[in-house]
Formats: C-alpha cells, structure tokens, sequence
C-alpha cells in the first residue's frame, strides 16, 4: 500500500514523512511526554504511598505547624516570614490548579493541608509575638523600684530569695515585671506575694547568649514578660502588707518547708522538689551528678511525675469503687478514676507552680484519661499529635526550647519503639515461666531506656553541650525507683502527716532517695559518663529532628529511610570543630582552647556562671587557667600575647588587660605583630591586626564570637538572632573626631562595622609568624 504522504498536498512537504527523521533524534514534544509520564509516574507513587498510610498522615499536619513556629524563629526579618507565607500559599494554589483531584486527591489534599498548617504555625507565634512580646529596657542602670511582689521563689542552696516585681519603670508607660535576686541579709519579714516593697536594684537588661550557641535567655524573657532582671542592693522595705490570703504559691512554699522540716539534708531538698517543685534548696554537688547521670529530669516536676500521681488516683479510685457492688452497677468506674485522676493531675500541678513543662505533662495526662475512659488506645501518636498540637497553640515559643523538644521526643521514642514489628513479635511471643517473663520486661526497658538515650542525647548536646552516656542505664533504676516506691511514700507520709504520725514513712521516704543520690554521684563519676561537645550548626540539627520524625511517625520499611538524614546529622553534630578562640560580647571575658584539659582565660570572673559558659561552648570538661598561670603566654600589666599552633600555623593572639592608654606607636607595633587583636574598649587607628581586630568597636555590633582559626570562620551572636524583637541591634558606632582625610578604621583594617559580621579571616603564612611560645 502507497504512504498516505505520496498523494496530497504533504507530498511536497518530505518533513512530513515520518521516514524522513533522522535517527536517534527525538521530537521535543516526544521527550515532553516522557517528562510528564516520569512525573506522573512518580505522583502515582505518592499518591499509593498515602493510600497505604491512612493513620500516619494526619501526624505530619502536627509536625507542619511546628515548623511554622521555627520558621518564624529562625528567619531573621518580617519580610522572611512574609515571603513564607506567600510561596507557601503559592504552593498550595499551585496543587489545587494542577493535580487531578481525581487522580491524585491524597497528593492534593496533603500539600494543602502542610502548606495551610505551617502558614497558621507562623501566624501563631507571631501573632502571640505581637501582643505579648515585652521589651527590655535600653541598658544597665541603678534605681529604685517601688511595686508589688508577683512571685517569691526561695533559693536556700544560693542564700538568696527569687522575687518577680511589677513595678514602674522609667521609658515603660505601664509597670512592668522585674525579676530581681534577694541576699538573705537584705531579707524582711513581709516580702512575699502580694506585698507592696521598695527596694534598690541594679538592673540589667534580659541577656542574649553570650557566645554563639549559649542559651538565649532575652528570647525567654520577650515572651515571659520580664523587662529587666539584676540583684537587690539595699534592705527591702514593706510599704504595705499582703493583703491577700493564702496563695498557690504560698501554699508551694509552705509545703516545701514542711517537707524539709521533716526529712533533712539532700533527701529532704530532693523531696520537697518531687513534692512541690522548690528545687531552690538542692545542692549544686547533687544537682551536677544528677545531671551527668542523665537523671535530671526526675528533679523537674513533669510528665514522670504527673502521670505517676494520676496513674495512682486513677488505680486506686477504680479499685476502691469496684469493692462496692452498689456503685460499681450503677456507675461507670473507669468514667470515675479518669475525673479523679484528671482532678489530682490539675491539682498537682497548680500546687507545683503550674510551669510550662508540667501544664504541658497534664495536658497529656488529661488526654490519656480521656482515652481510657473512651475505651480507646491511651498510648497512640495521634493522642501525642492532638497533645503537643494545643500547646503549640497556647506556647508556641516552647517548640524551640529543650524542654518541649525532650519531654515529647521521649514519648515518641517510647511510642514508636513499642509499636516496631520486631518488638511486637518479641512482645507476643511465648515465654514459659515467671523467670522468662521477667527477663523478657527487663530486656525491654533496657531497650527502651537506650533508645531514649539516642533520641535525647543529640538534643541534649545542641542546646547544653553535654549529656550523659550513661543515663539508659541509670535510668533503668531510677525511674521505678522514684515512680513506684519514693513517690508514693511522699504522698503516704503526707497523709499520715495529718494525724501526726509520718515520721516512719518519712524514714523510708529518705532511704529510697539516698539510693537515687548514691546511683546518681556513682554513675556521674564512672570513666566517660558526660560526653561534651561544640555547638552545631542549626541545619544538623534540623535535620536529626526530620530524620527522627520520620522513622518515628510512618510505620513499614518505608521508615528506614529517616536513619539516613539522621546519620549524618549525628555525624556533623559530632565533628563539629572546636572553637580555638572564645569572646564574650564585653571583651571582658576571653577563653582559648588547646591547653590541654584546661581552657585558658584571661581572668576567671567572680563566679560559675562566666565559667560553665566558656567551658560548655569550647565543649571541655576541665577547668580555667589563667593566661599569667600559663608558661606560653607573655603578660605584662597592659597586655598578655600568646601564640598558637593550629594545622601547622602559628598564630599571634594579643590581649588588652586594662584600659590604661597605650602609646600610639606602641600599640601599633604591636598590632602588626599580632593577627588577632582583642580588647574590652575602643582601639584606636593605629592598631591594625593581620586578621581582626575585636574591640568594643566590634563586638557592640557583634556580640559574642566564636574564632575558628583553621578555617578562618567567625561566628557571632549576632547573625543567630534577627529582628523578633527580643534582640537589640545597636547603631553603628561613630567616633566623635576623625582627622581629616583619614579613612574609618573599619575600612583600613579590614573588618566591618558594628552591627556587621566580621569576614572570614585569611590565616597569614608561616613566614609572616614572628616567634613566641607555642600551644
């Protein structure tokens, strides 16, 4: 048969002829298809791959509005939380105008809902932001604070009292709240809540962190509504008396002291934290072994404690009621020990303080009532899901805290180690014999207690940079020991307070927690029990956290794939680079590492604040050295130089000690010596180190920084906070005379201005290096 090409118009035309093509060469609209068969391909993938997990998609919409939250936090300006919310908005219009909601209505439905929930995550916390975000005063001052006590905490371990004041305050139109430390020798009678007092104090403005990587307390404070915090320099005087009766802080305060009054020393400071939440009265030997031993969270009144004393009401209430036909026929008794347990739990936690951690602890307790009392699965990821999704709602600056990150991250662990295929099968399977049974629950809450410890730890080193190696372990004790014997007694001995006979339960009370001290100092000083580390960078940690949600919330092989992402987070974490240089925002404060187990410093500071702070960031366990104590450095009364070896290079650091004025020529000499210069006030021009120069000039604009002196990074405070409104951004500075024709010393050395991050510093070569002692 003829081509239907050989007659016809298409005769004339031989690109018609599909024998014409040459070969190997594709029509572009062949390879448009295939494009879009790959792509249709692959959204059928993901369509049958949320056919097939209908109970694991709703969780992500949870983890959605989470990182929202996140998003807000770590995106530095409104304009990023703007360009967000669009393409954001953007993406979920673009699913609705090009997927089939036929062909692929799970794909559709998904995009729209994660988009839709991170948008109202961000709106959440900004929103919250907005409206009760308090800003601190503008910097230190000395003055006298006449206002009502909010809040006394007592803090016997530090011979000092906590008070919350609000008061006015000058450049703030209404009172505010000021948080000031109380000496006991500046103490009245009277000051307590609700108490009208004058005082004077030294304030402070709420602090950011004082190196990269520190603890953010002015974050803490925008949405806690301190403007100020600072110590109480005179002998308070009562204006006028508590006019109001007795408070649930008063009773906290009151049940503390009873407990104390009963059992002394360190079980007595430990029970009365289990009891009431005061933990003022723990000694910091104790409180340091309970922390390196991984058993710091039994001292805070949280979800252990909560569910211990609701799990007990709830038990014993059911028990009770069932030895009564009359009630058992005609009430439901499951429906009656949930309301009691539910009761107890909103109790205990109003009497401990009703902090963030323990409402969030009673929120889950409530929910897990609620389910038994349903007659539904109490330990489920949704119920986790509907849980942390209402306290996101009412604290959603908790996300980026360790507190909510830990105490949900071991529920999940629990939940999801529980749930495994493998466990189920080891759950269920046949053990003859009590031994074997007992054996087979041992194995499972060491299990548990490891797989706790490996989701905790990484979270534990990002924000406080160390954890405890051995806390599985420590735990596998602790844990039954506080929750099924030492609380317990706590409640028994206060019941049979009442009648004036607790003292036996009391005896045992204090036996039960010089155990949990014993194992705790055993554990924390056993070879290797605390692993330290550097700060990371933000993205490992973010994707630990992805990669942990994912092999927690999908069920299947499919989560597998999250030991990936979180592999190499933990590997970055890891090998994360020890600063070589450290410097408070001051200048006052200078720490170096390389010293072997000591970090060297300028000047040690009047307390252990400055020193856990310089030693947690360097990731050191050691102690301070001074620079005049170390062989190496060369101090005089002006100055201290030192020089260093990293990777073969040798570097000239040089130090200001005093303010006293240095000669022009002298101080520029010894600048061109020097590759890195640093100094708690302004140098002049004529210093002009070979790499940075960082004196108030920087550091105002900077804040704390952080030197890598093998790579030449530099990390400041600065570009980890933005502009939420809890961070104040100083101007940059301006000299008050300049001569004429003289360039900024910005410009000339080299380095930026304040309120710039410093470049990445260029190491000199060796033959630039002049000798010196090295390190």
């Amino acid at each position: 048969m003829a081509s239907p090409a050989a007659d016809g118009p298409a005769a004339d035309f031989p690109a018609a002829d599909p024998t014409g093509i040459p070969v190997g060469r594709g029509r572009h609209w062949d390879i448009r298809t295939r494009l879009s068969s790959m792509l249709g391909n692959l959204l059928d993938r993901c369509e049958a791959f949320l056919h097939a997990h209908p109970f694991e998609r709703g969780l992500w919409l949870v983890v959605a509005f989470g990182s929202g939250i996140a998003g807000w936090v770590v995106l530095p300006r409104a304009n990023d939380w703007i360009a967000l919310l669009l393409a954001c908005g953007g993406l979920a219009i673009a699913a609705v105008v090009t997927l089939d909601q036929f062909r692929w209505s799970m794909l559709r439905l998904a995009v729209m809902g994660l988009t839709v929930m991170t948008c109202a995550g961000l709106v959440t916390v900004w929103s919250k932001s907005a409206l009760v975000g308090q800003p601190g005063i503008s910097g230190p001052r000395v003055i006298w604070l006449h206002g009502e006590v909010i809040e006394r905490r007592e803090e016997p371990a530090k011979a000092r009292a906590r008070l919350v004041l609000r008061a006015p305050v000058e450049g703030f139109d209404d009172p505010v709240l000021v948080r000031v430390n109380l000496p006991q020798d500046k103490d009245a009678a009277g000051v307590v809540q609700g108490a009208q007092v004058r005082l004077r104090a030294r304030l402070m403005p709420p602090a950011s962190p004082m190196l990269p990587g520190g603890y953010d307390f002015a974050r803490t404070a925008w949405f806690g509504g301190l403007a100020a915090t600072g110590s109480v320099l005179t002998r308070v005087e009562v204006v006028r008396l508590s006019k109001r009766g007795t408070t649930l802080r008063g009773m906290q305060s009151d049940l503390a002291l009873h407990v104390r009054s009963m059992l002394e020393g360190s079980p007595g400071n430990i029970a009365a934290a289990l009891a009431s939440g005061d933990r003022g009265a723990i000694a910091v030997s104790d409180e340091d072994a309970m922390r390196d031993a991984g058993l710091t969270h039994l001292l805070s009144i949280s979800g252990l404690h909560v569910s211990a004393l609701v799990g007990a009401v709830y038990w014993a209430i059911a028990r009770l009621l069932a030895l009564i036909p009359w009630i058992a026929l005609r009430v439901r008794v499951p429906l009656a020990g949930a309301m009691a347990g539910a009761l107890a739990g909103v109790a205990y936690t109003l009497l401990t303080g009703s902090e963030v951690p323990t409402v969030r602890s009673c929120i889950g307790a409530l929910l897990v009532l609620g389910a038994l009392a349903l007659g539904r699965d109490p330990l489920s990821m949704r119920l986790v899901a509907v849980g942390g999704l209402l306290v996101m709602l009412f604290w959603p600056e908790a996300v980026v805290g360790p507190s909510f990150q830990m105490s949900f991250a071991a529920v999940i662990a629990i939940i999801a180690f529980h749930s495994a295929a493998p466990v189920k099968a080891f759950m269920s399977s046949e053990h003859y014999g009590r031994p074997m049974r007992w054996l087979r629950d041992l194995i499972l809450l060491l299990a548990t207690g490891i797989v706790i410890e490996l989701a905790l730890m990484p979270i534990a080193l990002f924000h406080f940079h160390r954890a405890g190696v051995y806390g599985s372990l420590a735990n596998v004790i602790a844990i039954p020991l506080t929750t099924l014997v030492t609380m317990p007694l706590i409640g028994l001995a206060l019941l049979l307070d009442l009648a004036g006979i607790g003292g036996a339960a009391w005896w045992l009370v204090g036996k039960s927690l010089e155990l949990l001290l014993w194992i705790a100092h055993f554990v924390a000083a056993r070879p290797g029990a605390v692993t330290m580390l550097p700060p990371g960078d933000r993205w490992s940690f973010g994707l630990f956290l992805a990669g942990m949600l994912w092999l927690a919330l999908w069920t299947g092989r499919v989560r597998l794939w999250g030991i990936i992402p979180a592999g190499i987070a933990a590997g970055a974490m890891v090998l994360a680079p020890t600063p070589d240089v450290l410097i408070t925002g001051d200048g006052h404060h200078v720490g170096i590492t390389g010293g072997g187990a000591d970090l060297l410093v300028l000047r040690e500071g009047r307390g252990d604040y400055m020193r856990d702070n310089l030693l947690e960031i360097a990731g050191m366990e050691g102690d301070l050295r001074t620079l005049d104590d170390w062989p190496g450095a060369h101090c005089s009364e002006d100055f201290c130089s030192l020089a260093v070896t990293r990777s073969g290079r040798r570097f000239i650091i040089l130090i200001a000690k005093t303010r006293a004025y240095i000669d022009d020529m002298d101080l520029a000499a010894a600048c061109e010596r020097a590759d890195l210069v640093i100094a708690d006030r302004r140098l002049t021009y004529a210093c002009h180190p070979r790499m940075l120069k960082a004196d108030r000039t920087l550091l105002a604009g900077t804040g704390g920084i952080t030197v890598y002196l093998k790579t030449g990074r530099v990390r400041t405070v600065a570009e980890t906070q933005g502009h939420q409104g809890w961070y104040r951004w100083p101007e940059p500075y301006k000299p008050r005379s300049q001569p004429s024709g003289a360039m900024p010393d910005a410009k000339r050395s080299g380095e930026p201005r304040a309120g710039q991050v410093p470049p990445t510093l260029r190491p000199p070569s060796l033959a630039g290096s002049p000798p010196g002692g090295t390190q």
